[in-house]
């Protein structure tokens, strides 16, 4: 038995079994959402006697659900024993796909990773073989993974632009009109399969696990090859009504002609993000302009992070310079935001994260500078705790709560 079928309803159809099935569930939950606990305390909660809920912890700890965390101090009389959730009893897998890269980890009921892969080389393209790699890449990793497939309870993959989480339908890359395409990988893996926009998945990460403290009202910022925003309120992901909400790239806001990769004229994206970095250094040096750091003529892609390094390792005056403008550009833009939302705090993650005071300094003051004093007052700004591993993590959240909370809270 796994642990989400150990969550979910009884095969037991037998009044005595009902009852006793709940009682694990209860204290199962119990264990999940509220942290480890003694048998009295569980008795208490759940209102049954110390002898049942002797048997019952005591049949979930020879089934490996549960662990005996030793004796606790107490003012006298015989010392408790601690009991928690087994951290082995459960896992959770997130992918996360880039353009030439895809990163794989596996987490633990516990949040812990105990196997990421980041950075493997695998280039997304929109065909079948492609899709056939992809799959071919996760089971390999599963299986020269420790854990047991049989634990792993679901798969979050994250992808970029528009994802339709609700059905399953990636509308960039793998789009079938017939079938979802979680439904198809799932097939492939023999695992249940969500799918997410992968800003919206890094969001979430750093809510779960990275900088957000107790903010429960977010804007993360994925400012990379493209630029994307995750919104979190009342410590909920938002998805907007058909799923799509975050596109803030794709605003139209300039005047420039330029044409955006969704096929826009004007887009934020066409001044601020990484293609658009890539374009600027290429045109300064035309013009004239030195630097330390030297990008393939015949290829764009991803080489905006030779520039982020160049600003961060080599101090190239020409890459400080053009990634301080977009950052007060990106600062101005996002104080429309502030003053819409109004939230706790703004999370700059990405790539251009790597920058750190080099973005983080000129988007504050452009903040300042743009937004309604009283909705920056007292927002904070901060950057992405988790870097690399926030699509990973916040794919492995992600998929954890779609598939226990509701479980749990049931």
């Amino acid at each position: 038995m796994s642990l989400k079928d150990l969550l979910d309803n009884s095969k037991d159809k037998s009044l005595s079994g009902q009852k006793w099935h709940m009682l694990r569930q209860s204290i199962t939950k119990r264990l999940l959402s509220g942290g480890n606990s003694t048998i009295a305390e569980l008795s208490t909660e759940l209102q049954s006697s110390v002898p049942t809920v002797t048997k019952a912890v005591n049949e979930l700890l020879t089934e490996g659900y549960v662990i005996d965390m030793g004796k606790i101090t107490n003012s006298g009389g015989r010392r408790p024993s601690l009991y928690s959730i087994n951290p082995t009893c459960a896992y959770f897998l997130g992918v996360e796909v880039g353009i030439s890269s895809m990163s794989i980890g596996l987490q633990n009921i516990k949040n812990e990773l105990v196997s990421v892969e980041l950075g493997t080389s695998f280039i997304l393209e929109n065909t079948q073989k492609s899709l056939l790699k992809f799959c071919e890449l996760i089971n390999s990793f599963i299986e020269d993974s420790s854990v047991d497939k049989k634990l792993i309870v679901g798969v979050c993959i994250n992808f970029s632009g528009r994802i339709n989480s609700m059905e399953g339908f990636s509308y960039n890359y793998f789009f079938s009109e017939n079938r979802p395409l979680n439904e198809i990988i799932s097939e492939q893996l023999d695992l249940p399969v969500h799918l997410e926009n992968d800003t919206r998945a890094m969001a979430f990460g750093e809510y779960c696990e990275g900088v957000v403290d107790d903010e429960q009202n977010i804007i993360f910022v994925n400012y990379s090859w493209g630029v994307a925003i995750g919104m979190i309120t009342d410590g909920k992901l938002y998805y907007g009504k058909s799923g799509y909400s975050g596109e803030f790239g794709h605003s139209t806001i300039f005047n420039n002609d330029i044409m955006c990769q969704c096929g826009k004229l004007g887009c934020l994206e066409t001044e601020i993000s990484g293609w658009s970095l890539i374009n600027q250094f290429k045109e300064a040096v035309k013009e004239g302009k030195q630097s330390k750091v030297t990008i393939d003529e015949s290829s764009s892609t991803l080489q905006h992070t030779a520039i982020i390094a160049g600003a961060v390792n080599l101090e190239d005056t020409l890459c400080v310079d053009l990634v301080t403008q977009q950052s007060e550009k990106m600062g101005r833009y996002l104080s429309i935001l502030l003053n819409i939302f109004n939230p706790d705090l703004l999370v700059i993650g990405g790539d251009f994260a790597q920058l750190g005071d080099y973005a983080l300094l000129p988007i504050q003051s452009a903040l300042k500078k743009y937004s309604l004093g009283l909705v920056n007052r007292d927002m904070k700004l901060k950057k992405s705790a988790l870097g690399r591993r926030a699509g990973v993590i916040g794919a492995c959240c992600v998929i954890k709560e779609k598939m226990l909370f509701p479980l749990i809270n049931n």
